[in-house]
């Protein structure tokens, strides 16, 4: 039996973005976010689009992206060029709201779509695994008893794959109570960023 020959990323993409797998249980039309090439440097696998990215259709065009691209050392117009930033969230939909926020991820996306999507993307050096949902999927076995303690750990899973606390405002007293972050961390994520941009 001939193996079936894999979709080009441009095409899968596009695919990606005309999903409806989610529609019957989204609380609105869904509409399916995400950026890659085949030449993206830089993976950063996030949650899910909030309502602000919903109605935009833009990754990360939100306070949390702001904040994100401040951790980073990058402005729109670099963050924003696939070839150098794949944005691949765990779930393409906004899940709609909660009693205490945003709703989970819908799994479906990942299911269906995260394994021939990241199979293509062959030019990542380095993967930012954002919030818990991504941290699950991306550290798989390694991921820790809660999501501080694989902040904790950063340094285990370097220089590959760098753990982050979701940039969301939400998270302001986790940032207060965590200074070694800011001090620790951000640092040499700006300096892997930089070095994967210049290779």
């Amino acid at each position: 039996m001939t193996a079936t020959k894999p979709i080009p990323l441009d095409l899968l993409v596009r695919e990606i973005r005309a999903c409806t797998i989610c529609a019957s249980v989204l609380p609105h039309a869904p509409r399916p976010i995400v950026a890659a090439s085949a030449g993206s440097r830089i993976l950063i696998i996030g949650q899910a689009p909030g309502a602000r990215v919903h109605a935009s259709g833009v990754p990360w065009s939100d306070a949390s992206g702001t904040r994100l691209r401040t951790w980073l050392g990058v402005d729109e117009a670099c963050f924003y060029d696939a070839t150098k930033f794949a944005l691949v969230p765990m779930g393409f939909c906004f899940p709609g709201r909660g009693a205490s926020g945003d709703l989970p991820p819908r799994p479906e996306c990942a299911a269906h779509w995260h394994p021939a999507l990241l199979a293509q993307m062959r030019s990542v050096r380095l993967t930012l695994l954002i919030g818990q949902y991504a941290q699950r999927f991306g550290l798989g076995a390694t991921f820790g008893a809660t999501l501080t303690d694989n902040l904790l750990r950063w340094r285990e899973f370097g220089p590959q794959v760098i753990p982050l606390p979701h940039p969301s405002p939400r998270n302001i007293a986790w940032f207060k109570r965590n200074p070694w972050f800011e001090a620790e961390v951000l640092p040499t994520l700006r300096e892997r960023v930089a070095q994967e941009l210049a290779a």
